[in-house]
Formats: C-alpha cells, sequence, structure tokens
C-alpha cells in the first residue's frame, strides 16, 4: 500500500493525499452519517492528473474503487467510502479553472470544483446569470450539481442542471478521457451522451469540466410573500400567478407554518405575518430583462393588482413585497436558513420528493394524517418549490419523540409511509438529492425491474470492473 502512495503522489504531489486524521473531514458526509475511511484523499488539479489516478487505480490488483466529491455538501450518501470497497476518495474542489466566457453565445466552460457560487459570480461579472441557485452555494461544486441534477429555486423559469449544460469532459472507468464541451444549442450528432452522466452520481464516470448555459440578467425583481389558509390555496396561488406572469415567475417556493416558525426562533428573524403564525407562506420572485424605465412599477402595479384580486377571491389572506434590495435578501434568507435551522435543533429525517404540482396537497394531507395516526403530536416540517413540484418534507424530533435515538429508531417506518404514499400520488422519491446509499434499497423496491435492469446494464457496460463510485444508486 506504501507502493500505492508513493505512486499516487507522484501524481498529484505529496502535499495533495490525505491520509488518517487529515483525511477525516472530506470522508464525514455533511448530515454525520457515513464516516468510514478511504485509503487516500487524492485532491487532483486537472482533468489529466484525475485520469492518471483512475489508470493506476484499475491498475492494482484488486482494482481500487474510486469515489468522487465535490463539496461535500450531498445529504444522501452519494461520495460516502463503503466499508468493504478499497477505495480512494478523489476530491475535486482543486479542478477549479474557469476555461472560456463566451458572451455572444452565452456559454461558460468551468471545471468541475468551481463552487456554485463562483460560477455565478463569474457569470455576473460579464452582464449574464447562471441561474442554478441553492442554500449550499458557497461550497457545493458544478460538478456535483451536475452528478446529482441539482434543482434548487430556479427551476420553474430555468430548469434543472440537466437543462443548463450544453456539454462534458468527463474521465471514464478505464482512464479515458471523453471531451464532450459541445456549445451548441443544436446539435443531432447520434446519442447525447452528456446525459448519461447528468444525474448519475458518479457512477458512471468523473465529470472534469462542463459547458454551462448563461442568460440575460434580471433587470429588477420583485419579491414577495404572500399569506394563505392552507397549501391548497398556496396551490391555487401559484397557478394564478403563472398564468399572470407566465415566464417573469422566476420563483415560487412554499413554507409550512412549522418550517417557517422554527427559521424565524432560530435565526432571530421577523416572522413576515407575525399575526398569522399558522399561516402557509409562499415566497415570490417575479424578475424581467427590460430596461425600460417603467418597467419595475408595471410590474409592481400588475402584482398589486393580481394579489388584491386574489384576496378578494378568498384564497390569498395577506402579502408583503419587498421595498430595497436588502429586504429582499432578508426575504431569501429565511427560506434559504430552514434547513440550517432544523439541523440546529438536532437530527432529522429528510424526504426530498416530487409530486404533480395538482397532487401537492393532497399528499401532504394524507401523508401527515397518516403519520399521526401512528407517531402523535409529529410535526413534519414542509417546504420547497412548488413550482416543480418538489416538497422536502423533513420530520425532526418536535414533541412525538423522547430523543434523537427515538426519532431515528423509527425513520425506516416513517419511510414506508412517506414513500408510498409518494407511489400513490405518481411521484419521485428523489427530486434533486440523488439516491447515493441512503436511498438505494428504496429504489429497488419502487422502481420496475425493467428500469433496474436498464440501469444496472448501463453501469456494467461503462464500468465492467464496480470501480466508480459502488454501491452507490444500485445494489451491485
Amino acid at each position: 500500500m506504501n507502493d500505492f502512495l508513493t505512486s499516487l503522489g507522484s501524481i498529484v504531489g505529496t502535499t495533495n493525499i490525505r491520509t488518517n486524521e487529515a483525511a477525516q473531514p472530506y470522508h464525514t458526509d455533511e448530515r454525520n452519517r457515513y464516516h468510514h475511511a478511504p485509503i487516500a484523499v487524492v485532491l487532483p488539479k486537472n482533468t489529466a492528473e484525475v485520469a492518471e489516478v483512475v489508470k493506476l487505480c484499475v491498475a492494482q490488483n484488486p482494482p481500487i474503487a474510486i469515489i468522487p466529491q465535490g463539496g461535500n455538501t450531498g445529504l444522501v450518501g452519494g461520495a460516502a467510502v463503503l466499508p468493504d470497497h478499497p477505495s480512494v476518495l478523489l476530491n475535486l474542489t482543486r479542478v477549479n479553472a474557469v476555461r472560456q466566457i463566451d458572451e455572444a453565445n452565452r456559454t461558460m466552460t468551468v471545471e468541475a470544483g468551481v463552487t456554485l457560487e463562483h460560477a455565478q459570480q463569474i457569470a455576473q461579472e460579464h452582464g449574464l446569470l447562471y441561474p442554478l441557485s441553492l442554500a449550499s452555494e458557497g461550497t457545493a461544486t458544478i460538478g456535483g450539481n451536475l452528478a446529482t441534477n441539482a434543482g434548487g429555486t430556479q427551476v420553474l423559469r430555468y430548469g434543472n442542471t440537466r437543462d443548463l449544460c450544453l456539454g462534458l469532459e468527463v474521465v471514464l472507468p478505464n482512464g479515458d478521457i471523453w471531451s464532450g464541451l459541445n456549445t451548441l444549442r443544436k446539435n443531432n450528432t447520434g446519442y447525447d451522451l452528456k446525459h448519461l452522466f447528468i444525474g448519475a452520481e458518479g457512477t458512471l464516470g468523473i465529470i472534469t469540466a462542463a459547458v454551462l448555459k448563461l442568460f440575460p440578467s434580471p433587470v429588477d425583481t420583485l419579491t414577495a410573500f404572500i399569506a394563505t389558509k392552507d397549501l391548497h390555496h398556496i396551490v391555487q396561488a401559484f397557478n394564478t400567478c403563472q398564468k399572470q406572469f407566465d415566464a417573469q415567475l422566476t420563483a415560487f417556493e412554499y413554507i409550512s407554518p412549522n418550517a417557517l416558525n422554527l427559521v424565524c426562533d432560530q435565526f432571530n428573524h421577523q416572522h413576515p405575518f407575525a399575526d398569522d403564525t399558522q399561516a402557509h407562506v409562499a415566497l415570490i420572485e417575479i424578475s424581467h430583462t427590460s430596461t425600460q424605465t417603467d418597467a419595475l412599477n408595471a410590474l409592481h402595479q400588475s402584482f398589486n393588482h393580481h394579489i388584491s384580486a386574489a384576496i378578494e377571491q378568498g384564497f390569498i389572506k395577506n402579502a408583503i413585497v419587498a421595498q430595497s434590495g436588502t429586504q429582499q435578501m432578508q426575504f431569501w434568507q429565511i427560506r434559504e436558513q430552514i434547513s440550517a435551522a432544523q439541523k440546529r435543533v438536532g437530527k432529522n429525517i429528510k424526504h426530498d420528493i416530487s409530486v404533480p404540482i395538482s397532487a401537492i396537497a393532497n399528499f401532504v394531507e394524507v401523508t401527515c394524517s397518516q403519520l399521526e395516526q401512528h407517531y402523535p403530536s409529529i410535526e413534519p416540517t414542509i417546504f420547497g418549490h412548488i413550482g416543480d413540484g418538489n416538497l422536502h418534507f423533513n420530520v425532526s424530533r418536535g414533541q412525538a419523540f423522547a430523543n434523537a435515538n427515538a426519532l431515528m429508531a423509527a425513520e425506516t417506518d416513517i419511510n414506508q409511509i412517506v414513500y408510498n404514499q409518494v407511489q400513490q400520488h405518481k411521484g419521485s422519491i428523489s427530486a434533486e438529492h440523488g439516491i447515493g446509499l441512503l436511498k438505494k434499497d428504496w429504489l429497488e423496491q419502487l422502481k420496475s425491474p425493467v428500469e433496474l435492469n436498464l440501469m444496472r446494464v448501463i453501469k456494467q457496460s461503462l464500468d465492467p470492473l464496480n470501480m466508480i463510485n459502488p454501491g452507490k444508486i444500485l445494489n451491485q
């Protein structure tokens, strides 16, 4: 093994290898669920080094598995080390060059270790927008976003990460480099191979660079909270907003009463509707790219008229429009700090699910009712992206469980109730976080044998040695 580490050092430099205690921060996941140590953490600087590391691992007898890792912000153990697979944890945060900005083509070519926040900043410096937006954007990397097909708060207008990518560069499981950095929006020359790797969670190859779509930056945005009686009215408000504002509607984020009260308590935010703390709330963002001076005033007038009509019809109770850029940021902080607020109060059981928008309210009602029957006083914390049907349906200890251990002991039963209802409502058990280790057994239960077999055929074809992120998504 010393010879192997020496060979790794000759590729990436000995200062870019972590072992023992120095490796610990890398192999402990965001939720502190997985802790197994790799042989080493390796931090290459470029695609060529990644390819050489892969070839070295393939050449070992037996081959040594490779676990690709970005910012380590994943929530399902997608970059966790398996105890029965000697492996190298390949951290890509040093593979972080911005290779090209093409303003006329509205594209940006970046390497996998570039953080989402940095990609946003680079686009902004060129008067453009990279619209993917996540609470973890300061740490999450473009490679990780692509590997999980991340969603975020602006999918409604711009799509998932898959929709924001034109081309990829990937190191394959045999060490070959596929350079598919296509910058074309139309290219029908055979299979669109990038889609094999986007959302594959690093199980088919290691993404090292990507061509990202850029968009005109909004000239102005309107940000508002609305309050309604229940989730049915939230969905109604979304449908009317979408009809009224169409592509100008950038975000429509739902926050349940439990979620809003929790984040306000934990971060000392002023509750936007302090006299109605049981209101179901949505954070709305509407933007425009027009340079006409009266465009923002017209947008505000249209929104105010829309809200007045909704209040008159009875499906919106109240609304607050941000009056400054600072207040807009404060509104978004409330939404983006919900997960951190949950983390502050202890362990929680997370469900990143999606159902058809028309089924959202019924799904939540039925699921909460069934959970209450089994665990009286349970209070799910629910928030998410109404515009694409994605809810984060999370369960904290609350009053229903004596302690964190009691909560986690109920995890399988709670998951069964939630995922059964997801299936009943024709939804998905993973909207944007991925499958990883955490959900692969559920995937086996919920996907058809035909689908699972197709996935295994693809995995076996590209990675016959099962050495790239083994044990994730599929039970081998």
